[in-house]
């Protein structure tokens, strides 16, 4: 018999993402040009929700511009930041591309002379560096919501792609890849800026459950396909998390237009 979800995990849940909304750090930008910078990630968005001034230490991110190779004011900044455990990309203007010291490779976003500051990019960078921690952000600023609805869905995607793909016994996966697809809702929703609480859950179930389908077609394959049914069995569990995101992500965008 196959394992069950409890309601009270799905509740602890909810509970969690509403504590998240409550988190209202700002994204702190600072170094060259950081106030042009800040005009452009501010679009649209909550005042106060980014901005130039401030301690790293009282930040949800910091995003540090800078001129040409890093200065020891960038990296007195850097420091202090990765000493608080705040998250960092930086943003490298010029020609000339140098290291940068307590930032990843993959969070260093180039700058072309010329080209104004490729706010996009930086959103995306921005997004899979913060990962779940994003969404009080996006709810705030526009310009990362769709980056983090989509870093979001495909780390889920792919996490219980895996999941699907290690678990054999059948119905043991269920409880697992549920949760984890109601987590990724809650997260969406997080990201819209929307509060999930007892009224709206039944709504929040009645999207994940569009999974269900996918996954029973699955087991009804595996049987068809008995030496590559792992692959297929991981494969369905991607898709169909990646439809339930999707399906969240259209619910909550028309929610909160």
């Amino acid at each position: 018999m196959a394992a069950k979800l409890h309601p009270l995990a799905i509740w602890g849940l909810v509970k969690e993402t509403r504590t998240a909304l409550e988190d209202d750090r700002p994204l702190l930008v600072t170094g060259a040009l950081a106030e042009t910078l800040v005009q452009e990630l501010a679009r649209g968005g909550t005042t106060g929700a980014v901005g130039s001034h401030g301690s790293p230490e009282h930040a949800a991110a910091l995003v540090r511009v800078l001129a040409g190779g890093p200065t020891e004011d960038d990296v007195e900044a850097l420091r202090a930041a990765d000493r608080a455990g705040v998250p960092v990309i930086a943003v490298q203007t010029g020609t000339e591309r140098f290291d940068v010291p307590y930032v990843l490779a993959t969070d260093v976003v180039a700058c072309q002379p010329g080209a104004g500051f490729p706010v996009e990019e930086i959103a995306r960078v921005l997004a899979a560096r913060l990962g779940e921690s994003a969404t009080p952000l996006a709810a705030r600023l526009p310009i990362l919501r769709d980056p983090v609805c989509d870093a979001l869905i495909e780390s889920f995607s792919r996490k219980n792609g895996i999941l699907g793909a290690a678990i054999f016994i059948p119905g043991a996966d269920l409880p697992v890849l549920t949760l984890n697809q109601v987590r990724l809702v809650l997260r969406l929703a997080s990201a819209h800026g929307i509060e999930i609480d007892q009224q709206r859950l039944p709504e929040v179930l009645g999207t994940v459950a569009a999974g269900f389908g996918l996954r029973a077609a699955a087991r009804q394959l595996l049987g068809a396909v008995p030496i590559a049914g792992w692959v297929l069995k991981g494969g369905v569990a991607y898709a169909g998390t990646r439809a339930v995101g999707e399906a969240a992500r259209r619910y909550f965008a028309a929610s909160a237009a």
